[in-house]
């Protein structure tokens, strides 16, 4: 069972619909939304004494954690249905052995604040969803599908022919981010922290980009270049909506 830590947390995952067994509440706690929900949704809940949670989980749970069944990955196919759904050119980011839960979190939050419509991971070399992703996420994970593939480098092929333009990010890429046409359906590709994309990868996107730097630290991580990334696409889509 995952274990999920913190009002906001719970919370979210309530409110996604995701299978929960029960919650455990720290006695002289009264997390008023948290139980209501709870109740609606007939999810039994106990008090239990605050070092009870203290042992179940190691980040700060402010009193509420929820026993419930793991998160499910999504298909590549269900990424692509949820653009299609909204009726609106797909954006999926794709990250490229990002290992550090806490960044591939951070980009789950980024992805649902910024409107794309999923994430592909590989299996191999990187963080998959656990709760430490989950807690980095603010509960997005809750809402934002998370594809995981075998072969990453095939994946952004099938995307590539789902009429999808892979976009890396490249530190030593000619053209700037807003350089790029973003408005048409775009795979985001990102690569890990420190390593930044593979060269196999990087050979399978069609268009690379760089976002200009200016200090002496040479490099953003993984979640901070994807947030801005997105957001320059979010900035495009909106302009051209504004036309």
């Amino acid at each position: 069972m995952d274990k999920i830590a913190g009002r906001n947390q719970v919370m979210e995952a309530l409110k996604a619909g995701r299978k929960i067994s029960r919650l455990l509440i720290s006695e002289g706690s009264r997390p008023k939304e948290v139980i209501d929900e709870a109740r609606r949704k007939g999810i039994p809940f106990e008090y239990v004494d605050r070092r009870r949670l203290d042992t179940l989980v190691r980040e700060t749970h402010q009193g509420v954690v929820a026993l419930a069944s793991p998160v499910e990955y999504a298909r590549v196919e269900d990424l692509l249905q949820a653009a299609r759904s909204q009726q609106e050119p797909a954006l999926i980011v794709a990250l490229d052995g990002v290992e550090d839960p806490h960044n591939l979190g951070s980009v789950i939050r980024s992805v649902d604040v910024l409107g794309a419509h999923g994430v592909l991971i590989p299996e191999r070399r990187a963080a998959g969803l656990s709760t430490a992703v989950s807690r980095a996420s603010a509960g997005a994970v809750e809402h934002v599908k998370v594809a995981r593939v075998v072969n990453l480098a095939r994946a952004i092929d099938n995307m590539k022919q789902e009429g999808l333009w892979a976009i890396g990010l490249d530190g030593s890429a000619d053209k700037m981010l807003w350089q790029v046409d973003f408005t048409v359906p775009t795979l985001l590709v990102v690569g890990g922290e420190g390593k930044g994309l593979g060269r196999l990868i990087g050979q399978k996107c069609d268009i690379t980009a760089r976002i200009p730097m200016s200090g002496r630290v040479t490099s953003l991580n993984a979640s901070v270049a994807a947030a801005l990334a997105l957001y320059e696409v979010r900035r495009q889509r909106m302009n051209l909506l504004i036309r």
